[in-house]
């Protein structure tokens, strides 16, 4: 199966975004993408950097957009994830992936359940945390662990979508660099990211799929110095091995085949389920082990 992640910049303009990742598609489908990844919260900029009430209308069109990615799905017939921001009613929004079938029917939908709040990345004033659980998504290419960027820490999340069924694992992103930052610290950062991930997928035995945005976006309160997002969208496969990995400034539509056989090798000889102690982890359920 051939797969396709859009990394993209910000084009300021809500619109141009549209339809430049639209024609990313079109083009993605034309070259043979079964199933295509966009990045977090890819219609917009990313506009979290500050806490301001203003962007809540960014989540107005909700339903527009919907029936707009939709159609372009079943228009290129692909399996689409896609990152939106959901109102789900007044003071109540969430960072939601949406994944279209290749007829547009919405095959399902993750809510973000886990919200930084760090400097820059002031999401817990704008996402109520997800409620929907971990959930893999059926579609017709496999079932699909979505998760959304900073749930890319936690192995919590990847395990339970594998236990349930999930044969990739996708991450929707935006996460950059600050230029005050060191290079030392740049080069800290991104390995981490990749790490992490690529962790996920040996743990677990299954390919990850990790789409990021590119270029530099201000924070329009003019508080913080805006973030330069560092591309690097890559997939890897069951055992960790990259197959294929962006730059950190171009736009690229990034190409991988997907092979279902190899993860069923992985997990034979790589048997990491059968030899979990589930038994033993009842600590996981508690904040930290203190008491």
């Amino acid at each position: 199966m051939k797969v396709a992640l859009i990394q993209q910049k910000y084009d300021n303009d809500k619109q141009k975004m549209i339809d430049k990742t639209s024609k990313k598609i079109t083009e993605a489908s034309q070259n043979g993408a079964e199933l295509i990844i966009l990045q977090e919260l890819h219609q917009n900029e990313y506009f979290c950097q500050s806490e301001n009430t203003v962007f809540f209308d960014y989540a107005s069109d909700y339903k527009k957009d919907l029936l707009y990615w939709s159609r372009v799905a079943k228009e290129n017939s692909v399996v689409l994830v896609t990152s939106l921001f959901e109102k789900r009613a007044p003071g109540l929004y969430h960072n939601t992936a949406v994944v279209f079938e290749k007829d547009g029917s919405i095959a399902g939908k993750y809510r973000k359940m886990h919200i930084p709040d760090d400097p820059g990345f002031y999401e817990k004033f704008y996402f109520t945390p997800g409620d929907l659980g971990f959930e893999p998504i059926e579609t017709s290419v496999g079932k699909l662990g979505v998760l959304i960027c900073w749930d890319q820490w936690y192995p919590e999340a990847a395990r339970i979508m594998t236990l349930k069924g999930a044969e990739l694992l996708i991450y929707p992103t935006a996460i950059g660099w600050f230029d005050s930052d060191s290079s030392e610290e740049k080069k800290r950062q991104v390995q981490s990211w990749v790490t992490i991930q690529c962790s996920h997928a040996i743990a677990n035995g299954i390919p990850v799929l990790s789409c990021n945005r590119v270029g530099f976006e201000p924070d329009r309160s003019e508080v913080m110095e805006g973030i330069r997002f560092w591309g690097h969208s890559f997939v890897c496969g069951a055992q960790g091995e990259i197959l294929t990995q962006a730059n950190p400034k171009d736009e690229v539509i990034l190409y991988a085949d997907i092979d279902h056989s190899r993860t069923r090798e992985v997990r034979d000889i790589w048997p990491f389920l059968r030899d979990r102690r589930i038994e033993n982890y009842s600590d996981l359920l508690k904040r930290f082990c203190d008491e």
